[in-house]
C-alpha cells in the first residue's frame, strides 16, 4: 500500500487472532458469528459484539449490546467513543487489538525488526502499539494500560530515579493523587515485575531506590 493510501489499521495483539491486521475502510463488525468481517471463535464473545465504523468526526468504537462488554483503554464502552492512534481494544476476555491511525509508520517486522531489537538492547518498547519486547521475546499477552504507562516512565529516563509521586501523577493523573494509595502503585509495580521476570526471570529491570523512587536497571549494568 503507497502512503498516498494511508488508512487506519487494527492489529489484533492478544488472543486467538494475535498479529491478524484489518484496515479501516468504513466499518467492521467483530463478533463470534462467522457474518463478521472480525470473527474471534471464543464463547466469551456475543454473535455481534462491537463494531468500529468511520464517520465524518472520525473513527468510533461502538459496542452492540455484548453480554461481556467492549474496554477502551481498560474503560467499559457505553456509548459510541473516538479511536485515537496507539488506542488499545478489547473485546470481553478474549481478544486485545490496537489501533494505529494509519499504517504508514508500522512497526518493522521479522528479522529486520529483531535485529533493531539487538542493538537497541534487551528491552525494548514500540510506543505507538504499546508493544514491549525482552530479546526476541515479545511481552504477551500486552500489558495493561498502567503497567504500560509505569514501564514507559521509566524506558524514558534511563538511569533516572523517578519518584513515586511522578509515577502516580503518570498512571492516575493529578486529580487522583492524594486518593491513589501507596498499596495500588506497590502492587501493580509487583505485578508488573512478574510480567517481565515470565520473560526473562534472570534480571530484575525495575530497580527500587529507597527513599527515591525506581528506576530501570539493564542487564548491562
Amino acid at each position: 500500500m503507497k502512503k498516498s493510501e494511508e488508512v487506519p489499521l487494527l492489529i489484533a495483539q492478544a488472543g486467538p487472532l494475535n498479529g491478524q491486521r484489518w484496515p479501516v475502510f468504513s466499518s467492521l463488525v467483530i463478533g463470534r458469528d462467522i457474518a463478521c468481517e472480525i470473527v474471534i471463535p471464543d464463547r466469551q464473545v456475543s454473535r455481534r459484539h462491537a463494531r468500529i465504523i468511520t464517520t465524518k468526526d472520525g473513527i468510533l468504537l461502538e459496542d452492540l449490546g455484548s453480554k461481556n462488554g467492549t474496554h477502551l483503554n481498560g474503560v467499559r464502552v457505553n456509548e459510541p467513543l473516538q479511536l485515537n492512534d496507539g488506542d488499545s481494544v478489547q473485546v470481553a476476555l478474549a481478544q486485545i487489538f490496537t489501533y494505529l491511525s494509519s499504517d504508514a509508520t508500522l512497526p518493522l517486522e521479522g528479522d529486520e525488526f529483531l535485529s533493531k531489537v539487538d542493538e537497541a538492547g534487551l528491552l525494548r518498547l514500540e510506543k505507538r502499539s504499546r508493544r514491549v519486547w525482552i530479546g526476541k521475546d515479545e511481552v504477551l499477552p500486552p500489558l495493561s494500560v498502567s503497567q504500560y504507562k509505569v514501564l514507559e516512565l521509566l524506558y524514558d529516563n534511563p538511569g533516572r530515579v523517578v519518584t513515586r509521586q511522578q509515577l502516580i501523577e503518570a498512571i492516575w493523573g493529578e486529580d487522583q493523587i492524594i486518593s491513589a494509595s501507596e498499596q495500588a502503585l506497590d502492587a501493580l509495580i509487583r505485578r508488573l515485575r512478574d510480567r517481565l521476570a515470565s520473560i526473562d526471570p534472570t534480571h530484575a529491570y525495575i530497580a527500587t531506590v529507597r527513599g527515591h523512587g525506581l528506576r530501570l536497571a539493564t542487564p548491562l549494568e
